[in-house]
């Protein structure tokens, strides 16, 4: 993270993660987001999670209650709030929920802005929706975004009439990391 969010640290932002942490327990988790709160000193920070987490506010964190895959919720928020900055999604880490989210959030991000997505080894675990006998299988989270890696290098299609998709103007590099997935939004020209 140091090396990805560095240049962020003494700025203004809006700073999203999906996931407080604690489940159901109402005074249990965010302690990532009080680590994000000391290490950005003059962001605000947002976040969601599927349980009541409003015990656990303080200045400069505000915590939502819903689904990320629930858009009614994530425009609310969005209306509420404006762009994000960073996004960080360590929610349910359902494979089905990851890649909604994304393609929700990602335009909501401001250019010049990360979209950080933890624990994706669930990509790999059945029970989350993932395949560890398939790489390609669709649906995964790796399948997903491996097939983003294209966008990157759009110009480059030999297809007279491409159209190009808000992922190819938008997508200008991504990191692949153990578990880890960083993708930074700008204009891909």
């Amino acid at each position: 993270y140091q090396k990805h969010f560095k240049p962020y640290k003494f700025k203004k932002i809006n700073f999203f993660e999906i996931g407080v942490g604690g489940y159901e327990n109402p005074i249990s988790g965010g302690e990532s987001l009080r680590m994000w709160k000391s290490y950005f000193p003059f962001a605000k920070i947002f976040s969601l999670d599927i349980f009541d987490k409003s015990f656990l506010q303080e200045n400069r964190i505000q915590i939502f209650r819903g689904s990320q895959v629930d858009e009614i919720v994530l425009s609310t928020i969005f209306k509420q709030v404006g762009e994000f900055d960073l996004i960080i999604d360590d929610g349910s880490h359902i494979n089905e929920h990851v890649i909604k989210s994304f393609e929700f959030l990602f335009p909501k991000l401001k250019k010049g802005g990360i979209y950080v997505i933890e624990d994706t080894q669930t990509s790999y675990w059945k029970e989350y929706g993932g395949n560890s006998e398939d790489f390609n299988t669709k649906g995964t989270i790796y399948h997903y975004f491996k097939s983003l890696i294209d966008c990157l290098n759009n110009e480059e299609f030999l297809l007279p009439d491409y159209k190009k998709s808000y992922y190819d103007k938008h997508i200008i590099s991504m990191h692949f990391y153990h578990n880890m997935i960083f993708i930074y939004k700008g204009d891909n020209d």
